[in-house]
């Protein structure tokens, strides 16, 4: 790079910060950035085109086009050059623009004249807004410092439509940021809220694009890049544990944070007459775009790290850090790339609805929203380049989608929907007491999961039996460290003063999958939901399975104890892990700790194998509970992670529901006690079906007791298993559209 190409980029970027100055509407603004650039670039044409909609580019103003073009000439992202560079994120340098691949003929803007075409792409932090292009008649290749130059003023122009530099009067682009936008995500708790957004990472907004003093913004970038480097030499120093992978990971930062090739880009993009912040912003921008290209997974977790990095450095350059001296809402709705469940935890029950741009149903955040209740909606994405702190946002857990900024017509029709759901949950207190009794007398017994502490009180709120299931990895989740065999002692005896004598059912670590322990070495699989998990992490880590066995026993101090081991699939794993209680029993017994009064030990049948263990299995074991959500995603061979095949198989398909018969009657044979565990036991219609063939015990979320009490006091379970049953015999591939003419009135 010469002296003279950055005397040039910094005269062009001074001439554009004098544009920006101007008192000017937004089309003017971009007209004169159309001639300045083609002035600077000495070439023909210079165009702009920006995104109308989601889909939709339009050319917003051209120097050297026709312009009568200008607002009437639109394309499809992905149509001609233009939508190749929008859709791909990729720059277009051609010598024979007519003749590249994709091009499309716009008779209206007269460009058939010019052969040699550049184009780069518009964004901001991953998002795009639209594509810069010059052309000429001359046909050529455009230089790579000419290419740079006009990345650079790309840069300048996103962060110029970001401060709202071509709105107002003759606007080329309507407002940012104030706008409706719906965002259709995933559920992955259900409910519905309404609030305000509380940003867990505020936006980092760049106010000085453009910089008059190279020398100076040189010292400054390099100043909070030391700074950025004894943040990570400090993390590195207080790793917790030694542990290898987190060293691994914050080596990795180090790497990232001493990476020459990242400084030296970011102090070339300065000499062309970038402010530090904007030359930080333009390397996480390119960032951003190649992550949402890679599909290697490593690569990905790397190019996260160093847009980590960036935020970081970026909030030290501006000051503009997570003290913002924003107050947080009275009633908040978090907005986040993702979360950890220990930071979820920090904000607690003050949280009226969770959306996440990343996430999974399965993740430790989705975990502990469910626990407290909180409508979560997973893979929304750009909710966080879109949100600002205070807009007014709706969040419907239930079908997983979200409003921002909505207008009144829609805010009208979610209150009325609250309304109404309120109006349920009145009508659902005054059944609080009573028993869940059928139509035709059957009792079933309704149970509540667990993972917190701070779910006991539902066990009176909802009207729960007891704690069907008290998921124990919560506990260790929300650490950084092992958490010793006092302080789960004394978390479940809490547990069980809290429950008054109702019973609970304590499921042993279920971790691996999707449920990782931060300071435990991962291990790395082509498929986790079918690999080291649950009950086989135990037994080849007896040492964590009986430290945890021999705190419940010393909770339960005396008292009736419940324990069950998670995914078991064949019979020696049970009789291993029960052993393994065994030798936890006569450890206690000897060292004079009182012993359980009772104990049940149970498993949980999530694979499609233990429906098929020996008969000795099931007597053997105390209890069976079906795990519904895995057993579910086995047996249909569909990833309930995968969005492209979870929503495919229906709980009330004949197969499924069959199979789950089978194994019902197999117990009542064997004289086993069984229940159901899952997403489907807290679904009003799915509920009733599976009490009509014989699942008479069902644990879920206590928000779900009221509504599936309601129906099956109104529900007869001899006629719904009629219908069922008739509707099989017709070959019909699910039994769902009989059974909900059947409840018809009664939901």
């Amino acid at each position: 790079m010469t002296h003279d190409f950055e005397t040039d980029s910094r005269q062009m970027l001074g001439r554009l910060r004098s544009v920006m100055a101007e008192e000017a509407a937004g089309q003017q603004r971009l007209d004169r950035i159309t001639l300045l650039i083609a002035e600077e670039m000495r070439t023909e044409v210079c165009s702009i085109y920006l995104f109308r909609d989601e889909e939709t580019l339009e050319l917003c103003a051209t120097e050297g086009l026709n312009p009568q073009a200008v607002h009437e000439t639109r394309m499809r992202l992905g149509e001609g050059l233009v939508g190749r560079v929008a859709r791909t994120g990729a720059i277009i340098n051609t010598d024979d623009a007519p003749g590249t691949p994709g091009f499309r003929y716009m008779p209206e803007t007269g460009e058939e004249a010019y052969c040699a075409f550049l184009g780069v792409p518009i964004q901001r932090l991953g998002e795009m807004l639209g594509v810069l292009v010059v052309q000429s008649r001359e046909a050529r290749i455009y230089s790579d410092e000419e290419i740079y130059a006009l990345e650079v003023v790309a840069m300048v122009i996103a962060e110029m439509a970001e401060l709202g530099a071509f709105v107002g009067e003759g606007a080329a682009m309507s407002a940012r940021h104030q706008q409706a936008v719906l965002f259709r995500g995933t559920s992955a708790q259900e409910g519905a809220a309404q609030g305000h957004v509380w940003l867990h990472e505020p936006r980092v907004v760049v106010t000085n694009p453009i910089a008059d003093d190279p020398k100076r913004e040189l010292e400054r970038l390099r100043e909070a890049v030391d700074q950025l480097r004894v943040g990570v030499d400090r993390m590195l120093s207080t790793a917790v544990g030694g542990d290898k992978d987190q060293l691994q990971v914050l080596e990795a930062y180090r790497m990232f944070a001493n990476s020459k090739g990242w400084m030296r880009r970011m102090e070339e993009d300065i000499g062309r007459g970038l402010s530090a912040e904007a030359a930080v912003e333009k390397e996480q921008s390119t960032a951003r775009a190649r992550m949402s290209q890679v599909s290697d997974n490593y690569l990905r977790e790397r190019l996260h790290d160093l847009d980590d990095l960036s935020n970081r450095l970026l909030r030290i350059l501006t000051g503009q850090g997570n003290q913002t001296g924003a107050e947080m809402p009275a009633d908040p709705i978090l907005i986040a790339r993702n979360i950890g469940p220990a930071e979820l935890l920090d904000y607690g029950r003050s949280l009226k609805g969770i959306v996440l741009e990343e996430g999974s149903v399965g993740s430790h955040a989705a975990i502990v929203a469910r626990a407290l209740a909180i409508p979560l909606v997973i893979h929304a994405e750009r909710v966080t380049t879109e949100a600002l702190n205070g807009d007014k946002i709706l969040v419907d857990g239930d079908q997983g989608i979200v409003h921002l900024r909505p207008d009144d017509t829609v805010a009208s029709a979610f209150r009325d929907k609250m309304a109404m759901q309120a109006q349920a949950q009145e009508r659902y207190v005054s059944i609080r007491d009573k028993p869940a009794e059928t139509l035709c007398g059957t009792r079933v017994t309704l149970l509540m999961n667990a993972g917190l502490m701070a779910d006991l009180p539902s066990l009176d709120s909802s009207g729960a039996e007891g704690v069907g299931l008290f998921r124990t990895e919560l506990q260790f989740l929300v650490r950084n460290h092992m958490p010793k065999r006092a302080e789960l002692s004394g978390l479940y005896a809490r547990v069980m003063e809290a429950s008054k004598g109702k019973r609970v059912v304590f499921r042993t670590l279920d971790i691996g999958s999707d449920k990782v322990l931060p300071y435990m070495k991962a291990v790395n699989e082509p498929n986790p939901a079918l690999g080291w998990r649950a009950v086989r992490v135990g037994l080849d880590k007896p040492g964590v399975m009986r430290m945890q066995l021999q705190a419940l026993i010393r909770a339960a101090a005396g008292r009736p104890l419940t324990v069950m081991f998670p995914f078991v699939a064949q019979r020696e794993e049970y009789t291993a892990a029960k052993a393994e209680m065994d030798k936890a029993l006569e450890r206690e017994r000897i060292l004079g700790h009182p012993l359980p009064a009772s104990l049940e030990v149970g498993a949980m049948l999530e694979t499609p194998s233990l429906a098929f263990a020996p008969d000795s299995f099931y007597r053997e074991v105390d209890f069976l509970s079906i795990g519904g959500n895995d057993l579910k995603q086995f047996f249909f061979a569909a990833d309930r992670e995968n969005e492209l095949v979870r929503r495919r198989y229906d709980t009330l398909n004949v197969s499924f529901l069959t199979f789950l018969e089978s194994i019902v009657e197999r117990c009542k044979t064997l004289g086993t006690p069984l229940s159901f565990c899952g997403e489907d036991a807290g679904r009003p219609v799915e509920a009733a079906c599976l009490a009509a063939i014989g699942l008479h015990s069902l644990s879920m979320r206590p928000a779900s007791i009221g509504p599936v009490k309601s129906i099956l006091r109104r529900t007869d379970l001899t006629e719904l298993r009629r219908v069922i049953h008739e509707a099989r015999e017709t070959g019909t591939q699910s039994v769902r559209p009989a059974v909900m003419t059947y409840l018809r009135g009664k939901l």
